[in-house]
């Protein structure tokens, strides 16, 4: 049997420009990352707001058990299947984690001859997002951190700080660390921690931005610890939402890439469903919706957790509704949740 790296080694890539032009866009329309990755740039999202809005199928699960269910596996084949019956169709997907990545769970591409390509660049860096989703947020931790130690005119106490650093990486000595040590020019000593960038605000924020001016207004609402009273700080009144979200200019544009079919595919965005909406960007759903006439995506985790924030919370934000629902239930599920064969 072949693994899915071989298996994505036999695929005749297509140029992510013929791929574009299956949808109704040309090289024009693109931020080529190479020959087969590309981001869809602003102005065309704003030419094509007009078009009719395709069909939405959302691909949820059973509670899962730690090595997935394969909701992706089953949305990529889905919407394989539905262009191989003459149907359009556009796959809409979560970017992985490199924490999952590297752990028990791996990869978050698909599997067997349903995976989204180039494979391995999907999985690792691809086009720089969750970096640059890092890099935002910790300029945030780091601008706080210097508002204190130099006048502190918002009056925070150090010690109710609620914004964590991140890093996309599973590194459990880094969830509580002290900071600051070395000495008064080193900044003041704190208990801080990292969590990982798909658990950041600023991943949840993206993932629910429009455009620009509302990932700037979103920015600047959140809230990073209280005042000496008790009062809330948020980033507005600091004056950084301007800096944090230049940062993320690129990153709130949809990834286009293709499946194993060649069938057109947006990955963009990753936020987890246990502490966020576990849903690829409303972005590129949107996008995805206006240039086909039927979408497949899937919300994380179980049905209880992801698919009803993806109801409740995607739906809402993104102006879309749902249209069809696939309910993954494997065997191993099944057996987890006391059904014996």
């Amino acid at each position: 049997m072949l693994s899915d790296l071989e298996i994505s080694k036999q695929v005749g890539l297509q140029p992510v420009t013929r791929i574009a032009e299956k949808i109704g866009l040309s090289g024009s329309d693109l931020d080529l990352y190479g020959d087969y990755k590309a981001k869809v740039r602003f102005s065309t999202l704003e030419r094509i707001s007009g078009n009719p809005l395709g069909k939405l199928i959302l691909v949820s699960a059973i509670t899962p058990t730690p090595a997935g269910e394969g909701k992706t596996t089953v949305s990529i084949g889905l919407s394989q299947a539905l262009n191989k019956v003459g149907k359009s169709s556009i796959v809409a997907l979560r970017e992985p984690s490199l924490g999952p990545v590297f752990g028990i769970k791996g990869g978050a591409a698909g599997g067997g001859w349903s995976q989204v390509l180039p494979m391995e660049d999907i999985n690792l860096h691809f086009t720089g997002d969750f970096h640059a989703i890092t890099a935002a947020n910790n300029t945030l931790a780091a601008l706080i951190d210097n508002h204190i130690y130099y006048d502190n005119d918002l009056r925070i106490d150090p010690r109710r700080l609620t914004w964590k650093r991140v890093l996309d990486v599973n590194d459990r000595m880094l969830r509580k660390i002290v900071i600051g040590l070395g000495g008064s020019k080193q900044g003041f000593p704190r208990e801080d921690g990292f969590d990982i960038t798909p658990a950041s605000e600023i991943m949840a924020i993206l993932c629910f931005s429009n455009n620009m001016d509302e990932l700037k207004e979103r920015i600047g609402n959140i809230t990073v610890g209280f005042t000496f009273d008790g009062e809330p700080v948020k980033v507005h009144q600091l004056g950084f939402e301007g800096a944090i979200a230049s940062l993320l200019k690129d990153a709130l544009k949809p990834n286009l890439v293709q499946t194993t079919e060649n069938t057109p595919a947006f990955v963009h965005g990753g936020p987890f469903a246990n502490i966020a909406q576990g849903a690829n960007s409303i972005l590129a759903t949107k996008t995805a919706l206006r240039l086909s006439e039927y979408v497949v995506t899937e919300a994380g985790f179980g049905f209880d957790l992801g698919a009803e924030k993806f109801f409740d919370l995607v739906c809402k934000y993104g102006s879309f509704c749902t249209n069809a629902v696939v309910l993954v239930a494997t065997v191993r599920a099944l057996k987890m949740h006391g059904v014996q064969s």
